[in-house]
């Protein structure tokens, strides 16, 4: 509040705005002294808080914030005692806001508020709005002895001024002024909250406006809402249509529809998700939550306290809202609508048939907006005919056919049907080329080259590789050392056994000197005895340092054939130094001079196809024909043959992207290696040249080549399982 100087000081200004406005002469009050510099700080503090009102008035805050903070301006500009805001509603004037409204004394005044409550409603009525004097009627100055007429009962001067918008007086603002100033300055403090009720006025109509605007929002989105919600007939998209635009409608953080099945209510579509996971926590979940609520056909409303629920619900909910976080949801039964169910009793409408549940959830704020009720039981009731709708023209015997045959009717009516005929035809004649038309039926596989004589380099013994003697395509013969290694653990043990064999050995040398010193019988029987001993432990450890040098002997790893090296440079390279295992290859040797293979990975799928044209091959005494394209020569195909049955694997393994696939071993026509190292590869093949190929299977009907990875998948996924 302001001072007392700084009071005097707003009187003057408002007596000289008072007496502008009057275009009167001013009173003797204007001799009063008063600093310059006050009266301009005053006057641009009254300017500054006209213009926080008015940006105030333009804000979208609530009835109740605004006033808060109009009144309290309001009431630190006029210096006042305190002030009320009272805002008319279908009851008549209620208080809004209030500022040390105890002060006055009408908290304990029965009949004065009475008086006070007279003087509001003749305020409302008016037009500008009044000043009334302490204890004294609805007039300035005059006192009226009536006790149930407008009256003020206070002490202090009253300044009564209507709120109005462009529907009329919407309530009144009360300041509550200490008595004493002089009429001019009354009026002052009268233009001033007339002003400031103006702006109020003008918040109160942009406010209106927004909400007509909000309401004509609302009014679409329920229009597109149910537009959109009954334009189908499927259910799932209409439980798609429903999840999202009604997500919009209510203002929530996520809808969900659930449909009842038999005895079960599944989630079926989520508002943002066009694909959602059915199997996940979360929807297991909330599908529980939708059939524990569905089976007692009760509305459940959560905000975070589930004490008042069924047994049943309260343990799903929780479990639900523990996975998903959520604050706050609505799970609603949708029922069936029964036109005539407004006449049944209650206790037969509780049985209607549930169709499924509506779930309204919020993630963040738990505090609902305006209508928001209202606004999910608009969503319920259109959901619940749109569903039922879709479901009851789904159930209809044979309605995908129907729809099939309806939809197929039209292409033979007007000018579409020479089209029609024309296309099947076509169609006709295609199905027939592809059933008696013959093409050679070859399966395709992956393979590579390989020699014959190929061996892998393993070790013999645990240890570390400490020198290689080989390199990448060096000729080696059988039994060269190829790989040398060091054990630790070997040498540790050798030092030990040969430093307990000289220790045996020196107590034999002492033993066998002391029997040349005079023993008696019994020593030199004695002696003997550890003789003996000494000698038996002599030959166990050097029976013991023969093995570990034998051990240690094994640690040279040699080629098991005469060839050459093939494994690559940089695995050679990385050999030094690296620990290795008993049983661990270490390098491959291949003859490249012998022969050569070729090792097809051939599906799994395919190997039937295989092994009949096998059987019908031997049955003819012929070999099984495959040709090849290499990967090095793509424009040169090669022929090979399959007449050894164990060259057919009898086991599939899994090996890359394809799954399960069968090893075969193609040798080739008799001179085509030849013609393969000398006109194609320049020398020898390189080991694991790859190449496609493709295994002669006989011939089949086109349709039947380039569709029987279809007709297997039928045949296993759809006709086994009719039967």
């Amino acid at each position: 509040m302001a001072n007392a100087p700084a009071r005097r000081t707003l009187r003057y200004i408002y007596k000289s705005v008072s007496t502008e406005y009057s275009n009167a002469p001013r009173s003797s009050e204007s001799t009063v002294s008063v600093d310059p510099e006050d009266v301009q700080r005053a006057k641009r503090e009254i300017q500054s808080i006209v213009q926080q009102i008015a940006e105030l008035s333009r804000t979208d805050a609530s009835v109740e914030q605004y006033f808060d903070e109009f009144l309290n301006k309001v009431v630190a500009a006029l210096a006042a005692a305190g002030g009320a805001v009272w805002t008319l509603s279908g009851s008549g004037l209620q208080l809004t806001y209030q500022i040390n409204l105890r002060s006055t004394g009408l908290l304990e005044n029965p009949i004065g508020q009475e008086q006070h409550g007279r003087l509001l409603q003749k305020t409302l009525s008016s037009d500008e709005g009044m000043l009334v004097a302490p204890h004294s009627g609805s007039a300035m100055g005059t006192d009226d002895g009536d006790e149930h007429a407008a009256a003020n009962p206070t002490d202090y001067l009253l300044v009564l001024v209507p709120v109005h918008n462009d529907q009329g007086p919407q309530g009144v603002v009360e300041v509550f002024q200490r008595p004493g100033a002089r009429p001019a300055t009354q009026r002052g403090y009268l233009r001033f909250v007339q002003q400031t009720c103006d702006l109020a006025g003008e918040f109160l109509r942009g406010r209106r406006l927004r909400h007509l605007a909000e309401k004509q929002g609302l009014w679409e989105q329920l229009e597109t809402f149910t537009r959109t919600a009954h334009e189908t007939l499927d259910v799932r998209e209409a439980a798609y249509t429903i999840a999202n635009e009604g997500r919009r409608l209510i203002g929530c953080d996520r809808v969900s529809v659930a449909i009842q099945r038999g005895s079960k209510c599944m989630v079926e579509a989520v508002s943002g998700q066009d694909v959602f996971d059915k199997r996940s926590n979360t929807i297991t979940l909330l599908n529980r939550v939708a059939r524990a609520v569905t089976k007692t056909g009760e509305d459940v409303w959560y905000s975070g306290d589930t004490s008042d629920m069924a047994p049943q619900v309260e343990k799903t909910l929780e479990a639900y809202v523990d996975e998903s976080h959520t604050k706050s949801m609505a799970i609603l039964p949708l029922f069936k609508p029964d036109r005539d169910s407004e006449d049944k009793p209650a206790s037969e409408r509780k049985r209607r048939q549930v169709i499924g549940a509506l779930i309204v959830e919020q993630m963040v704020d738990t505090t609902p907006s305006d209508g928001f009720t209202q606004r999910v039981e608009v969503v319920r009731t259109h959901s619940a005919t749109a569903l039922a709708n879709a479901l009851e023209h789904n159930s209809l015997f044979l309605m995908p056919l129907w729809k099939l045959l309806g939809r197929a009717t039209s292409l033979f009516r007007g000018r579409t049907k020479w089209k029609t005929l024309a296309g099947a035809m076509a169609v006709a004649g295609l199905v027939t080329a592809a059933c008696f038309y013959r093409k050679d039926f070859n399966l395709e596989g992956d393979g590579s080259l390989k020699p014959v004589t190929l061996r892998g380099v393993f070790a013999r013994e645990d240890g570390e590789i400490s020198a290689t003697h080989a390199g990448y395509n060096q000729l080696v013969q059988a039994g060269e050392v190829l790989v040398e290694q060091k054990s630790n653990d070997l040498t540790r043990e050798l030092a030990n056994l040969q430093g307990k064999l000289s220790e045996v050995n020196a107590r034999i040398t002492g033993a066998l000197r002391s029997q040349n010193s005079g023993l008696s019988d019994s020593e030199e029987r004695e002696l003997k005895f550890k003789l003996s001993e000494y000698r038996t432990e002599q030959r166990n450890y050097n029976t013991l340092i023969e093995k570990v040098q034998e051990q240690i002997e094994m640690l040279k790893v040699t080629s098991p054939i005469t060839g050459r090296v093939i494994t690559g440079k940089s695995q050679i390279e990385q050999l030094p130094g690296r620990p290795i295992t008993v049983g661990q290859k270490v390098l491959e040797v291949a003859d490249l001079t012998g022969d050569w293979y070729l090792e097809v990975e051939m599906p799994e799928r395919h190997m039937r196809f295989v092994a009949d044209a096998w059987h019908k091959a031997q049955e003819k005494d012929e070999p099984l024909e495959v040709t090849f394209y290499l990967a090095t020569e793509p424009g040169e195909l090669l022929k090979g043959y399959i007449d050894n049955e164990d060259d057919i694997d009898t086991t599939a393994e899994a090996r890359g992207e394809d799954g399960n696939s069968v090893l075969l071993r193609v040798r080739f026509e008799p001179g085509e290696l030849d013609r393969l190292r000398n006109e194609i590869l320049n020398g020898n093949p390189k080991v694991g040249t790859e190449a496609i190929a493709k295994v002669h299977c006989g011939n089949k009907s086109i349709g039947y080549v380039y569709l029987h990875d279809l007709f297997d998948f039928v045949q296993a996924k759809v006709w086994f399982r009719l039967w």
